[in-house]
């Protein structure tokens, strides 16, 4: 689809950009806090672990199918609304649910959101960015998800305060009330994305009432059908290269699972309050958040192969300290801050290589093979961290992630 040459061809992207900082910000404000609501039910790590892996478990089978039908669907702006709403509806469950079975459930709703709203805007980003502006067009989108994993932990930090009784009926209340924060959150979507619908209508006056999101040719995000086979996995997978790339994915997006659901457990073992593990999170988010600004200029100066393998062993060895040194303020931020900055880099330009490696109409097909990946290790990666966790503590389970960051990045070195 051509590029428009209108001052405001690009409006499309950044009104999802905002979309993004806001969903991703509840989920980074809600996931942390389960965490803590967990603890307040005398849950262990390998409980933790469960619970964690419920987020995936949904996404896991539904991926796929959503993948082929953002390559058909006229109205992606449909699916964002949707993603920010099921989204908020894991958050209310979270808040209300008195078990922990019904936690896991509402932790699985909230996968469910996540997804949607995720394979929504990368395949938007994926159709409409010129080939030469897929960094960016990435860049900023991941960009929003850091600044989310920023702001959600400064959030728990603020909410939940300094006191290290969690089991305390005050604790219980600002666990409650963050939740419900975390909700109303991602509903602001909504009248964003309406926000823009009007926006739209005034901008092209005769435009039918159900466009989809504005897009850079056309003001709207259309599909346009390409005559080419139909995309399933298993052509997806046979394409070279497409295998590599979901395993450091996957790498990459288990271990800021495995931070933000088990830093915090190694905090309250250390007897650091939740407070500060909220700014190490934040630390981390925002160290992302540079790194993926500053993507396009790195990818003018270095190849992406170069950076996904900087991202891969940087993050793999800064984040296994943060553990040992948690009770440190600065050495842990240090640590955290560099281990962010490389994670930051790996996820928008394993997108980028994804989209390139397949024909134009399978680009959201692929994406979504890539998310089945990522959630078949969100699934797989806590289960074995919460076993790691058991008999090493909740500290090895960031160190069998970080790991699993070595071997891939180990495994595109062998592949040179």
């Amino acid at each position: 689809m051509p590029a428009s040459s209108g001052p405001r061809s690009g409006a499309w992207l950044w009104f999802l950009v905002a979309g993004a900082l806001l969903t991703q910000t509840a989920l980074n404000l809600v996931r942390p806090v389960t965490t803590y609501k967990l603890l307040s039910l005398d849950a262990d790590s390998v409980t933790v672990g469960l619970v964690t892996a419920a987020y995936a478990v949904l996404p896991l089978v539904t991926a796929m199918w959503l993948g082929r039908m953002t390559d058909r669907v006229r109205d992606l702006r449909t699916m964002v609304v949707a993603g920010a709403l099921v989204l908020a509806l894991g958050a209310m469950g979270l808040a209300v649910a008195p078990t922990v079975a019904l936690i896991a459930a509402a932790s699985a709703l909230l996968g469910m959101g996540h997804l949607l709203f995720t394979i929504a805007g990368q395949s938007a980003v994926a159709r409409f960015s010129p080939e030469d502006q897929l960094d960016k067009g990435f860049g900023w989108f991941t960009a929003a998800f850091s600044a989310g994993q920023l702001l959600g932990p400064l959030l728990v930090g603020l909410l939940l305060g300094t006191g290290s009784d969690v089991a305390s009926p005050e604790r219980v209340a600002d666990i409650t009330l963050s939740l419900w924060i975390g909700a109303a959150l991602s509903l602001l979507v909504v009248p964003l994305m309406l926000l823009r619908l009007r926006a739209t209508g005034a901008e092209r006056g005769r435009t039918r009432a159900d466009d989809a999101v504005p897009g850079p040719a056309t003001g709207e995000l259309e599909v346009v059908q390409d005559p080419v086979p139909r995309a399933s996995m298993a052509r997806i997978l046979r394409v070279p290269g497409i295998p590599s790339h979901m395993l450091a994915s996957l790498a990459l997006l288990a271990m800021l699972d495995i931070l933000t659901a088990f830093l915090p457990l190694v905090g309250e073992r250390a007897g650091v309050s939740p407070a500060w593990v909220g700014v190490l999170l934040a630390v981390r988010g925002g160290a992302s958040i540079l790194s993926r600004v500053l993507l396009p200029w790195l990818a003018h100066r270095m190849s992406r192969r170069a950076l996904l393998l900087v991202s891969l062993y940087g993050a793999g060895l800064a984040l296994a300290a943060p553990p040992l040194v948690i009770t440190v303020p600065w050495p842990a931020a240090l640590c955290l801050f560099v281990g962010g900055f490389c994670l930051g880099l790996g996820q928008p330009i394993t997108m980028t290589l994804v989209s390139t490696a397949v024909p134009s109409a399978w680009r959201g097909s692929a994406l979504a093979v890539r998310l089945v990946g990522n959630r078949a290790g969100q699934v797989a990666m806590p289960l074995l961290a919460g076993l790691v966790a058991a008999p090493l503590g909740p500290a090895g389970a960031i160190w069998s992630t970080c790991a699993v960051l070595l071997a891939s990045g180990l495994e595109k070195s062998v592949r040179r």
